[in-house]
């Protein structure tokens, strides 16, 4: 029973505290929870999608021995859960550290950042484009950051980063768990034919980019839908004074 219950025990885990947390005072990120669910789903739609595709193509799949057993689309209901659990902390995470601390530093490397990114993953593109994880992975955050950079024109590219960073640590330990680490068998398991096969600890270092893109754009549409929430009220109430 246990057994079945593990990816849902890791969502559980990977969000209880934020959730928690979110009702402080101080935080009050509760506010934002519409706001959330809207850009979370945003963002959720493609990379479902593109899991469904992924997951029917063989390039992965899921041991439902660590599952509760439902299914929709060919996936675990506890890999849909994934797509708003993680997101939720990861943003929650961006909303703290942004709200108490001056960040802004970490933007004079936008440029870098950019610059590197679309090096990297050009030539991953390139190289391994016979390997259809890491070729779409490397596309999508090329795609993300350039649009971000130059269409966007966000200037938080450097701080998100930072954050990102500061997440690898739960990232490695929710990923680690998903991908074999400290069970029997992995709960996610991959086709070795379409991916580097190079991995930190027990995580495919494509699942690392694949959540920077993915982290990226939950922090621009929440962001976004933030900014116009603030402005809707400010106009309102201007209005009523």
């Amino acid at each position: 029973m246990l057994q079945s219950s593990t990816y849902l025990l890791v969502n559980f885990f990977a969000v209880i505290i934020c959730f928690i947390a979110s009702f402080d005072k101080r935080v009050q990120f509760y506010k934002y929870f519409g706001i959330f669910l809207i850009s979370s789903t945003i963002v959720a739609i493609p990379f479902i999608a593109w899991d469904v595709w992924f997951t029917d193509m063989g390039v992965w799949w899921f041991n439902t021995d660590y599952t509760t057993g439902l299914i929709i689309a060919g996936l675990p209901i506890e890999e849909w859960m994934f797509f708003y659990c993680i997101p939720f902390a990861c943003i929650f995470t961006y909303y703290c550290l942004d709200r108490f601390f001056d960040l802004s530093w970490a933007n004079v490397f936008n440029n870098v950042i950019v610059f590197i990114t679309t090096i990297v993953c050009v030539v991953a593109a390139l190289l391994y484009h016979d390997k259809i994880y890491t070729f779409v992975t490397a596309l999508v955050t090329l795609g993300a950051i350039l649009y971000l950079h130059f269409i966007a024109k966000r200037d938080w590219l450097g701080q998100a980063s930072f954050v990102f960073i500061i997440l690898m640590i739960p990232f490695f330990l929710v990923n680690g768990v998903l991908t074999g680490s400290g069970i029997e068998t992995p709960i996610v398991n991959y086709n070795s034919q379409h991916f580097l096969n190079v991995r930190m600890l027990t995580v495919p270092i494509e699942d690392a980019v694949y959540g920077y893109s993915q982290f990226m754009l939950n922090v621009y549409f929440f962001t976004l839908l933030k900014k116009k929430y603030s402005d809707k009220k400010e106009i309102k109430s201007a209005l009523t004074e």
